[in-house]
């Protein structure tokens, strides 16, 4: 028998977006339904991993070459004790994005991909010690990835209490540096929603990725409007195809995000059987004319 799903009730959404105005304002405005019309705009990244420089400030230079406007970063490995922790690895991406002129847009932790935030204390400490990278870079978005030995279902529910503890341990923290933690995983919306429900902060967000969610045969435009203000940041990726000429139409993802009024970034994970510097220029100029930095 499966367990009874809580059902979220009109108060508790009116409650989460009182919680949300609070805190946008607490942290500067950050939240994308608060920017005025005439000032929204996106930027077009990518994936560190995705310009094969995982964890690596080249990054930037083949952002750079591209035609980027910055890099989602990873925040380390195992293998390098989560190297951005240190002051003298995150002067080093400072340097490498004032060299090129980029930004560095957000941060990632694709090692709990492996090392799992639904159990392992380790992905715990990391969470936690993201929140002062971001601060640190001047980042509001983090995103802890759930894919893999990550991968969450709500039918595990000692797996999910623990990771909704987890997250309600670190939030407060991040309601205070005015950061939003942006959960990638494979669950449907209402979902998501349920776990941020649980954990009852405004800094608990979804990091949203068309890509994956179109895997799974979700209506992503319907999911875009249903999540709204939610939402911190988004992948694109169409599995192995450019983007455009595939399973989804940017352009109506366009008009999904203009009704939730989102403005920032959108990084590129999308595949590039043709190379970086064919398939990643297609696909940047292919997203600017659809997402363009300002939006009159």
């Amino acid at each position: 028998m499966k367990p009874t799903r809580p059902q979220l009730t009109r108060r508790a959404m009116l409650i989460r977006s009182a919680q949300a105005a609070a805190f946008a304002a607490a942290a500067g405005g950050l939240e994308p339904l608060l920017a005025a019309p005439q000032s929204r705009g996106f930027k077009i990244g990518a994936c560190d991993w995705s310009l094969g420089k995982r964890g690596d400030t080249a990054a930037f230079d083949v952002a750079k070459a591209l035609g980027l406007d910055g890099v989602q970063v990873e925040m380390g490995s195992v293998g390098n004790n989560m190297h951005l922790r240190r002051p003298d690895v995150q002067q080093s991406y400072r340097e490498a994005a004032k060299r090129t002129g980029l930004q560095i847009a957000s941060l990632a932790i694709g090692e709990m991909n492996s090392v799992p935030l639904k159990r392992d204390p380790r992905a715990a400490r990391w969470l936690a010690d993201s929140i002062d990278v971001c601060t640190a870079l001047g980042l509001t978005v983090v995103m802890p990835a759930c894919f893999y030995a990550g991968d969450l279902d709500l039918r595990r529910t000692a797996e999910i209490d623990h990771l909704v503890g987890v997250l309600k341990d670190v939030a407060p923290k991040a309601e205070k540096q005015g950061v939003r933690i942006g959960i990638e995983d494979y669950l449907s919306a209402e979902d998501n929603m349920r776990i941020i429900d649980r954990v009852g902060s405004p800094a608990v967000k979804v990091y949203y990725d068309v890509g994956n969610s179109t895997d799974k045969g979700r209506d992503i435009l319907k999911e875009i409007r249903t999540l709204g203000p939610l939402i911190c940041e988004f992948h694109a990726k169409d599995a192995g195809y450019l983007l455009g000429q595939g399973r989804i139409d940017f352009r109506q993802v366009r008009k999904a995000l203009d009704d939730i009024h989102y403005s920032g970034w959108i990084q590129l994970e999308a595949a590039a059987p043709h190379g970086l510097m064919v398939d990643y220029v297609a696909n940047r100029k292919y997203l600017k004319a659809i997402f363009p930095s300002r939006v009159e």
